[in-house]
């Protein structure tokens, strides 16, 4: 697999594989800038209001209308200049861990994995960007736990999920 694509796999009833490189145009990335100085609710919600959302829109305009509801937004400044991330909470929830996980160990290129609980991941971001440019050398993706108490020291060079 390509140095940019990383799979969450383990105690899961699917693996999941993700490409950072297109979270660009993903509707729930967050600014990194200003994501952890703002107040916000808990990712799972936000998840659940987007879902509730898409089945009344599903309901009122029948099936042609439910999609992934992502959508595009957002100038192309906006895109090269700033820092992203996105909630890993839909990720691990699409991979539906089993019972038994506890806990998440990232991987990382030089062996020093990092873990963390199945509920910090839930709550964790994933950076993939910085200044409009992918983490190409510390990358390629960095993790922030979800109350930024590392948003100045994230996790760096993540090259796998394994949920345990």
């Amino acid at each position: 697999m390509s140095n940019f694509i990383l799979t969450i796999n383990g105690s899961v009833k699917y693996t999941i594989t993700i490409d950072p490189g297109v979270w660009i145009f993903d509707e729930r990335k967050v600014d990194l800038d200003t994501y952890f100085s703002q107040e916000r609710v808990n990712t799972e919600d936000l998840e659940v209001e987007k879902l509730a959302k898409a089945w009344s829109l599903h309901r009122q305009e029948g099936a042609a209308a439910l999609t992934n509801g992502n959508r595009f937004t957002g100038s192309k400044k906006e895109l090269t200049e700033k820092s992203f991330g996105i909630p890993l909470y839909p990720f691990i929830n699409n991979a539906a861990p089993l019972e038994v996980a506890a806990t998440v160990v990232f991987k990382r290129k030089n062996g020093e994995d990092f873990r963390c609980s199945l509920d910090e991941a839930k709550q964790a971001i994933l950076g993939f960007s910085h200044k409009g440019k992918p983490l190409l050398e510390d990358g390629p993706v960095h993790f922030y736990f979800g109350n930024g108490t590392n948003k100045d020291r994230p996790v760096k060079n993540i090259i796998d999920i394994v949920v345990e």
